[in-house]
């Protein structure tokens, strides 16, 4: 699956998914390129298990070295020199160039990308702006204790602290962080930016119109039995279709914000479901969510927001699909215990979702009733 609606990069996004598609979208079995960890048995046994399963050609998987301990992050330069490099040198490799159109990440490789450090040349400008900053601050503090907080002086000050706090993350990597998946995407356009965002050049395009950027999804959960669960749920939901039910879960929001555009956007997708599918809908529109075990038989779920606080409400069916908007929910993501939402879902039997590694800002996430169109109109793959 493409992230069609999101900020690339600094999304901090990833995706579990394996899903059909329609015919005229579909990719073939050879434009994918399978990414395992050639040091892991569990890895590599996910990757062939994959291919055997969906007809990609066994020289399709990229066996890259990161390591026998399971990772959940790799450094920056690590990444640089032991993930995307290889891959940019099989993609280049003349039996691969133009072909591959979608990256397949793996259990065994790291989801999670650490920062770049400090800029090269710019030591002493980032400890003369500390220095400014902290003049700034002492000003600012002297400004309350006088009683003048919020008078001009006072605000210009603060105006003037914040420019330089931008200025010192830039430099100094802050936000840099990333999840792996979503810098897999752009690991053919060279060096870019890696402060907070990227836009994503898939996003109201022509149908795969950006040959840079490519798809990319992961294979991946708390233990080999779910990830391999992925693969076996979406094909067996291919062969019967996917029957159930749909709940969406917003709050009531109304207002001209952020929130309010996101909640009338869930609001949108249940009448979007109801239209364009024949799949039963069930909304919850208040600030509670759906409650423990009131969810039977799931076959698509969207909703907010329980931050890392799973509830149990989901029977999910084969070729269940949905994900839940708020931070951090993909953070431990081999974890089998967690209360996170995408471990959590995925333990539970949900076959594709998505989420955050780290704080991605609610903009950079998929709005609900234009993600969920992508999938009705067929632009999924896997």
């Amino acid at each position: 699956m493409t992230i069609p609606h999101i900020m690339c990069h600094r999304a901090v996004v990833i995706l579990l998914v394996l899903l059909h598609c329609a015919k005229g979208l579909a990719l073939a079995p050879d434009e994918i390129l399978v990414i395992a960890n050639g040091d892991s048995a569990v890895s590599m046994r996910i990757a062939r298990y994959y291919c055997q399963k969906r007809q990609v050609p066994t020289k399709n998987i990229l066996t890259v070295s990161l390591g026998t301990e399971l990772r959940d992050t790799i450094s920056r330069n690590d990444y640089e020199k032991c993930l995307s490099e290889p891959i940019r040198n099989k993609l280049f490799d003349l039996e691969f160039a133009g072909k591959i159109r979608c990256l397949l990440t793996t259990y065994g490789v790291p989801y999670k990308v650490g920062p770049r450090g400090t800029l090269k040349d710019l030591e002493s400008r980032l400890r003369q702006l500390k220095e400014l900053a902290k003049q700034e601050k002492n000003a600012i503090e002297q400004f309350q204790q006088k009683g003048l907080a919020g008078s001009v002086e006072h605000d210009q000050r603060r105006y003037r602290l914040t420019q330089l706090q931008l200025e010192i993350d830039y430099i100094s990597g802050k936000e840099t962080a990333a999840s792996v998946d979503s810098e897999l995407s752009m690991v053919l356009f060279g060096a870019y930016e890696l402060y907070r965002w990227q836009p994503n050049m898939l996003r109201n395009t022509i149908p795969y119109g950006d040959f840079r950027t490519l798809m990319v999804c992961r294979l991946d959960g708390p233990d080999y039995r779910t990830v391999k669960g992925l693969v076996d749920k979406a094909i067996a939901a291919e062969k019967a279709g996917l029957k159930g039910i749909a709940y969406i879960d917003s709050r009531g929001l109304v207002k001209n914000d952020l929130p309010g555009h996101i909640d009338q956007s869930l609001r949108d997708l249940a009448m979007l479901t109801r239209l364009r599918t024949e799949i039963l809908v069930k909304e919850e529109t208040t600030e509670k969510l759906f409650a423990l075990g009131a969810c039977p038989q799931t076959a698509i779920y969207c909703g907010w927001y329980s931050l890392k606080n799973y509830v149990d409400a989901f029977d999910f069916v084969d070729g269940a699909i949905g994900y839940h908007i708020s931070s951090f929910e993909a953070v431990d993501l081999h974890d089998p215990n967690s209360s996170q939402w995408c471990p959590a879902m995925l333990k539970d039997g949900i076959t594709a979702t998505l989420g955050a590694v780290a704080e991605p800002y609610l903009h950079t996430f998929p709005e609900p009733k234009l993600f969920f169109l992508e999938l009705f109109n067929g632009r999924s793959h896997l």
